[in-house]
């Protein structure tokens, strides 16, 4: 049995598992949890009605958070030209010599972008990426010969979300320290991008169910009207 903490114990106390809330509502609920001592990180998760063994109809995608994750992103950059990526703002930069690293077991950075001529070298170490979700793809915006531009993306609040093996998937939204105000904003934004994912072969219901949790909090349930599209 999971040992759940006195904080935890005193947020759920009046919470209902079958409750669902307005957005609003769901993210005046959090707030009035308990808050640990570091500053938490509030995602969105969501339930799909998509079956995840077809390949066809697999969710992925990138959402601009107009107010930042507020997470500091370190950026790697397959790339020849290592100096233009680094003076564009890349934390690490390289081809060869960063996956050579790689293969040796480094993993310190949060994003990877890659040149579309890098790609060839960078699925020799696919095995290791994938299943972090770090390897670069065209899809989510991290294959691409405009670095420039890709790094500022990243550093401004672009965040990734992918489906996993068992149908859930989680969009990070912010801080606890973000005001409401941001937090739906973020929340909004994020809503809209994973509704407009949805594939075009999916027959029935995309979206079963929403929640709103910090990292160390309870779930709150967002009621099926946000989900209006789906």
């Amino acid at each position: 049995m999971i040992a759940r903490s006195k904080r935890y114990k005193n947020s759920i106390k009046d919470l209902s598992l079958d409750d669902e809330l307005s957005l609003t509502d769901a993210l005046g609920r959090l707030e009035g949890f308990g808050k640990a001592k570091f500053d938490e990180t509030v995602e969105l998760s969501f339930s799909l009605g998509v079956d995840p063994k077809q390949s066809s109809l697999a969710v992925r995608g990138t959402v601009n958070l107009p107010n930042g994750s507020g997470k500091e992103i370190r950026v790697l950059v397959f790339t020849e030209k290592s100096d233009e990526a680094l003076s564009a703002g890349a934390d690490i930069a390289g081809l060869d010599d960063v996956i050579s690293k790689i293969k040796d077991g480094w993993m310190e950075f949060d994003v990877a972008l890659s040149t579309t001529g890098a790609m060839k070298s960078v699925r020799s170490i696919a095995r290791v990426l994938g299943p972090r979700g770090l390897m670069p793809t065209p899809k989510a915006g991290t294959v691409t010969d405009d670095i420039d531009e890709a790094i500022k993306a990243v550093k401004a609040g672009r965040v990734e979300f992918k489906m996993d093996k068992t149908g859930s998937l989680a969009v990070v939204i912010g801080k606890r320290s973000f005001s409401q105000e941001q937090l739906q904003e973020n929340a909004k934004t994020a809503l809209e991008a994973v509704l407009a994912s949805r594939p075009g072969g999916l027959k029935g219901r995309f979206v079963k169910t929403i929640s709103v949790s910090s990292t160390m909090s309870p779930s709150v349930r967002i009621s099926g009207s946000a989900m209006a599209q789906s």
